[in-house]
């Protein structure tokens, strides 16, 4: 067994025993029925809503992929909501929205080459404030040190998938083994350590199941011999679009490095880990080398490399949060304690023929999102309201009893939690900025409403209509349809209005830092 997993065993155990002696402590002096909740937010980096199979029947579109078991759980027990959605489709910006609830324009974070400035209002700040122990364990990927938190323990940047250093406010501690169990294990050993006198903030950013989607020792085994299925749109060549679809680089035919697709390995692994990682992959490099596959062969098996990975990333996340869920749900906690599970944003499993996100096309513009809230939110509920990662803070803030910055742009969640009938926004707004950057996404904002969506690639003058009833793949854009003229006047309205009362500039921002990878590092030119 390894050795970290005898420590967390450890830990766990006396995390529960501490946790049921508070709660004999709470329940002494009368309290327990009105403490506030405590809140542990699981937070995974480009997880697509379709690789969850508790999603599975409620979306138009994506394959059929392995279950994920423990978050079908946490869906079980709690509040799915369908149309999750974010207001930019990349790491640092959503993070960004996460923390402050505000647009990129108002917070300063469009790409992920801005920080985010320490003086920012944010909810772990006001959950501090207003007496929340807090703490946040993995992905931060913001630039500046986090504040408003107790404790930190954070990766440089991404972080790798295999042993990550993790950053505190007094020291920087490298680990050994898979990341997502070592975030795992330090935030249950700060469950087990923390004070009992007041509630908590608990956020768990694991980075999986983001680029390279390196598998851990106990998923390398995963779906080998396994044919994934394949999604429908898998050839799309982008007819019927706008010209931006056919001028990006996220291609899963053309643009995946030696790195994604494991003919390479990384290249921080011990001489142990290493053996195991060539153990698998080296067998089935060898074969492909012999097979000599050209054409759409050779981009199936892309495909099936890429998807089987990025399922074993996704897998040892579900591992994690079930270790998560039953150490809450073994103990006094699980009667007080919310757990929501959502990701920085969406992500294309071959979708369109892509990898990535940064479109407002469905797959990129949705994030799951899972709320469980003992004695308030039915179990097993299903929501179908337009609601965004820019709504987070302020529903953190509502749970705990703590005021929110009148700067927050979002809307509470917790009517909508509690099953109450309320008045809910009728459309969302996305705005992506980085460009040129990685894959080469043009720049572009756009109205979405329960039928349909309307995209401006505002630096080239082109624009896309779907008509998610009948087009729920977005196959072809009717923006030039004459029977749709009357919705492309209103929804050009209703922009206009929605970037009014979030406070957009009249001249779109343009970010400070354009990235373009270098030469070597993207696809060649034609």
């Amino acid at each position: 067994m390894n050795c970290t997993r005898i420590l967390a065993t450890g830990l766990l155990a006396t995390a529960l025993t501490g946790a049921t002696a508070h709660a004999q402590d709470v329940a002494r002096s009368g309290a327990q029925t009105a403490a506030r909740p405590n809140i542990v937010f699981l937070f995974a980096d480009d997880h697509a809503a379709h690789a969850l199979s508790a999603y599975r029947a409620h979306l138009a579109y994506g394959a059929p992929l392995p279950p994920t078991p423990n978050l079908d759980r946490l869906a079980a027990s709690g509040m799915l909501f369908v149309n999750a959605f974010v207001t930019n489709s990349i790491c640092g910006p959503s993070r960004a929205t996460v923390l402050t609830g505000q647009y990129g324009h108002l917070n300063g974070v469009m790409t992920n080459a801005e920080p985010l400035h320490p003086t920012h209002v944010t909810f772990p700040k006001l959950l501090r404030s207003a007496g929340y122990r807090t703490a946040i364990f993995g992905k931060w990927h913001l630039r500046t040190a986090p504040e408003g938190f107790d404790h930190y323990e954070v990766l440089t940047g991404q972080g790798p998938y295999y042993n990550p250093t993790l950053h505190s406010p007094t020291d920087s501690v490298r680990y050994t083994g898979a990341t997502q169990e070592i975030i795992t294990e330090r935030a249950l050993a700060w469950l087990q350590g923390r004070e009992h006198d007041a509630p908590f903030l608990l956020t768990v950013n694991f980075n999986a199941s983001h680029r390279f989607w390196d598998p851990g020792p106990d998923e390398l085994p995963l779906y080998r011999d396994t044919l994934l299925a394949e999604p429908a749109t898998l050839w799309d060549d982008g007819t019927g679009r706008a010209s931006p679809f056919r001028l990006q680089e996220m291609e899963i035919a053309r643009d995946l490095f030696a790195r994604d697709l494991k003919l390479e390995a990384p290249n921080n692994l011990t001489p142990e880990q290493r053996a195991l990682w060539d153990e698998y992959y080296g067998p089935e490099n060898a074969a492909l080398e012999a097979a000599g596959l050209e054409g759409q062969e050779l981009v199936r098996w892309k495909y099936q490399r890429f998807i089987q990975d990025y399922m074993r990333a996704v897998a040892a996340i579900d591992r994690s949060v079930g270790r998560i869920l039953d150490a809450i749900d073994s103990s006094p906690l699980r009667d007080n304690t919310v757990v929501v599970y959502s990701s920085d944003q969406g992500f294309f499993l071959g979708d369109h023929g892509f990898f990535d996100k940064r479109w407002m096309y469905e797959e990129s513009l949705r994030t799951p999102l899972l709320v469980r809230w003992p004695g308030v939110v039915e179990p097993g509920s299903v929501n179908t309201d337009l609601v965004m990662n820019l709504d987070f803070a302020q529903t953190f803030l509502e749970i705990g009893g703590a005021p929110a910055d009148p700067g927050m742009q979002g809307m509470s969640l917790v009517p909508l939690l509690r099953g109450d009938s309320v008045a809910w926004r009728d459309a969302i707004y996305y705005q992506y900025f980085a460009y040129p950057d990685w894959h080469m996404v043009h720049r572009q904002y756009g109205v979405r409403t329960h039928r349909y969506k309307l995209i401006h690639y505002y630096e080239v003058g082109e624009w896309e209509l779907f008509d998610l009833a009948r087009d729920p793949q977005e196959l072809r854009s009717v923006y030039d349809h004459p029977e749709y003229q009357d919705v492309v006047r209103e929804l050009k309205e209703r922009l206009t209005e929605l970037r009014a009362h979030y406070e957009v500039p009249a001249v779109d921002p343009v970010p400070h830092t354009p990235f373009e990878a270098p030469e070597g590092l993207r696809r060649p030119r034609d």
